[in-house]
């Protein structure tokens, strides 16, 4: 069994003070009056922002009690790894999460109390309202003004719920592990957009119906525009929600369209184009002045394994053998 992904890498606090834990979570997550039996806490956070969000880890080591005010601005998103939480808020919704088997969605618009046992230890995320709302809108195809209202409970048993779970975790790993995605600012960008439309997937709200509805294709000319884009900007860290945008219309309708029109996904066409430009760079390419890796970063192949795997799908030989002038074709 894996051991709990627990940020290591980016500590904040570790205290068996009261006030310290209080200020501490406040600074990276909200205002809140902290109650605990002091002589036994050992709490520990460690946690990460970056553009869309914050990720953190959270334990309290102790019976600790949290009221939290409406936040206003931001979602909190509590995914409980072990032990559970009981909670309560002010339209008198209540919720209990249990180890990996359920979480809380914490709304901008409601007063939270959430209760700790000692062995409780999660992570946390806190999304800027207008990241996840502007993402929803960019999935729905039309501009969201409203506040999400989830369900308070979040269900983690759900194939949803558990792929949401499964992301936040494979995040948090690799961004303690030197060399993963701390230090891949695009792939980041990527999996955690990917984490907030598993959110909006695994949660209840208002929105539920509308993203689950089948979407309907465009006319295969309404691509065009969008395959153009594709070509132009194909070294650039383009996502779905971009492309959706420059073809205007909604994520949902641009897979959709894609897979009716040509069979495949927009990530799957923007990848065959990479490695096409790959392959001509390769070919013009001195290979004692160039690396093949240097070549499939710029081009947004970062695991290289999994690169030179689709490179021999498509090509019939390795990107190496491209480079040093072993290409089938050439030598046929």
């Amino acid at each position: 069994m894996e051991a709990t992904p627990d940020l290591s890498r980016f500590p904040v606090l570790g205290t068996t003070s009261l006030d310290e834990a209080r200020d501490a979570v406040t600074r990276v997550y909200l205002d809140h009056e902290l109650t605990a039996p002091s002589e036994t806490m050992h709490m520990t956070l460690n946690a990460v922002s970056d553009r869309h969000f914050t990720l953190g880890y959270l334990a309290y080591g102790a019976s600790a009690k949290l009221v939290m005010p409406p936040t206003e601005d931001c979602y909190h998103v509590n995914l409980t790894l072990s032990g559970r939480t009981d909670a309560d808020r002010s339209d008198g919704g209540r919720a209990t999460t249990h180890a990996r088997r359920s979480g809380l969605v914490l709304s901008p618009h409601q007063r939270n109390t959430v209760r700790w046992s000692p062995d409780a230890e999660q992570l946390i995320l806190k999304i800027p309202r207008t990241g996840l709302e502007g993402h929803l809108g960019d999935l729905l195809g039309r501009r969201v003004h409203d506040v999400v209202d989830f369900d308070f409970g979040l269900d983690l048993g759900s194939p949803q719920g558990s792929t949401l779970l499964a992301s936040v975790e494979f995040l948090a790993r690799e961004l303690d592990r030197p060399g993963g995605l701390a230090e891949m600012p695009l792939a980041r960008e990527q999996l955690e957009a990917f984490v907030m439309t598993q959110l909006l997937h695994a949660g209840r709200h208002q929105f539920t119906d509308d993203l689950h509805a089948p979407a309907e294709p465009l006319r295969h000319g309404r691509l065009a525009p969008v395959l153009e884009y594709m070509e132009q900007h194909a070294d650039e860290p383009l996502t779905p929600q971009e492309l959706a945008r420059v073809g205007c219309m909604s994520v949902r309708t641009l897979h959709a369209t894609f897979q009716q029109a040509l069979g495949e996904s927009p990530m799957s066409y923007l990848r065959r184009i990479r490695l096409d430009h790959v392959r001509t760079e390769l070919q013009r390419s001195d290979p004692s002045l160039v690396r093949v890796t240097d070549v499939a970063v710029r081009w947004g192949f970062l695991h290289q394994s999994r690169f030179a795997q689709q490179y021999r799908e498509r090509f019939g030989e390795l990107p190496r053998e491209t480079l040093r002038g072993y290409s089938p074709a050439a030598t046929g």
